[in-house]
């Protein structure tokens, strides 16, 4: 490894009778094998050196975070770093990364309060009920919130009262949480306690009297940028930088095809059928796949992000991280692209995130003529009420139907 690294036999040499040099080895192998450039396996070299004697009074390693951490501090402190240009940060996540590969350093995962119960209300809804997984890792995700919140009361899941769960509720809508939101957590929590009943560790009466906030008819107006501001984050993209590749064939799926986070992070490059210049994408809430013709715009970006940008990996989806390692992109990743982009621009909108591009493209269908079942089957609904609040923002069909002459007609 120090060979096809190092040139100078005396950089071979220095690496090699540093201490802890097959631990060292051993992890820049897996490095190189995950799709680590050359150069980039050189520098770690170097940090992985003076994390090594940073550590040397350690002999087997098994140091604490807070130990690490202080040995970093200590050796930058003396002038130890090798290379001047990382940053303390990067030597501390280069050697976070080293040690957790060896077994060490693992994050401890904070304990759910009545996780048995979560666990097989979860598996119920999976196996019972047949909900989507995303739907079930939300309700995960909301209920676990609240039993860390309930838990740390000391009391039983069997002593809860609706007026915990509405004390909750206050709480997190002081903190900052959408009325929506709030209307998800009750639901939530309702269909988590009704099971509970049914299982005798829960009150029986207590989901009925769970109350959701009121969701309002116009509360759900599209609140995604105007077709004039989406054309402006495609023309502010660099494309000559490998970043800017990728992102403008994100950003051209969710602006023409609507598409969500969770169905751009699964496209798989068996999805993109270049012979016949078809997309298929797997809608999450239809469970089916849906073929749309891959318009020269898209398929071009994509294309070219396939050419220039992404590596040979093993990962099928199409969007990957452009740092090892190189992974599929998550919906947190994809909502950052999209987020980052439009406030950089100054667009002011309720929604920030890819849902934004997915009401800007629902609202240029609307403006454009199309009927709602054309609209709905653009976008993957699964019932025209859904497409429906898009026609509340048509304001020019609105202005036409209000400036109609009646004629005699009284």
């Amino acid at each position: 490894m120090w060979t096809q690294l190092f040139v100078r036999p005396s950089a071979v040499a220095r690496h090699r009778n540093a201490p802890y040099a097959e631990e060292r080895e051993r992890y820049l192998a897996f490095c190189t094998q995950r799709g680590d450039s050359p150069t980039t396996l050189a520098g770690k070299a170097r940090i992985l050196l003076w994390v090594a004697r940073a550590l040397r009074e350690y002999p087997d390693l098994n140091v604490t975070s807070e130990q690490f951490r202080a040995a970093a501090e200590s050796g930058l402190g003396r002038g130890a770093a090798p290379m001047s240009r990382w940053s303390t940060r990067g030597f501390l996540m280069v050697g976070h990364a080293w040690l957790r590969h060896l077994g060490y350093l693992r994050r401890p995962v904070a304990p759910i309060p009545f996780q048995p119960h979560l666990d097989a209300f979860c598996q119920w809804a999976a196996q019972e009920r047949g909900l989507r997984p995303t739907t079930i890792d939300l309700r995960r995700r909301t209920v676990a919130q609240f039993l860390r919140w309930y838990g740390a009361r000391g009391r039983v899941l069997a002593a809860l009262h609706v007026s915990d769960i509405d004390a909750y509720l206050a709480l997190r809508g002081a903190q900052g949480v959408s009325r929506v939101f709030l209307h998800s957590i009750a639901d939530g929590l309702r269909a988590f306690v009704r099971y509970g009943a049914e299982h005798h560790w829960a009150p029986r009466a207590l989901a009925s009297a769970i109350q959701s906030p009121r969701l309002y008819a116009l509360a759900s107006l599209p609140a995604g940028p105007a077709w004039t501001d989406v054309q402006r984050l495609l023309a502010a993209l660099d494309t000559a930088r490998p970043t800017d590749v990728r992102d403008r064939a994100i950003l051209l799926l969710f602006a023409l095809y609507g598409l969500r986070e969770s169905e751009v992070a699964q496209l798989r490059l068996e999805d993109l059928d270049w012979a016949h210049d078809l997309l298929h994408v797997t809608r999450v809430k239809r469970r089916t796949a849906q073929v749309y013709p891959l318009v020269p715009s898209v398929g071009n970006a994509i294309l070219r992000y396939l050419a220039e940008v992404r590596r040979p990996s093993a990962h099928r989806q199409v969007f990957l991280t452009l740092c090892s390692p190189r992974r599929p992109l998550t919906r947190t990743a994809l909502y950052s692209i999209v987020a980052h982009r439009l406030t950089a621009l100054g667009v002011r909108t309720v929604h920030v995130g890819p849902h934004a591009l997915r009401h800007a493209c629902a609202t240029r269908l609307v403006a454009a003529g199309l009927s709602l079942k054309a609209i709905g089957d653009h976008l993957g609904h699964q019932s025209s009420a859904a497409t429906r609040i898009y026609a509340k923002v048509d304001l020019a069909g609105l202005r036409a139907v209000a400036a109609f002459d009646l004629g005699d007609l009284r």
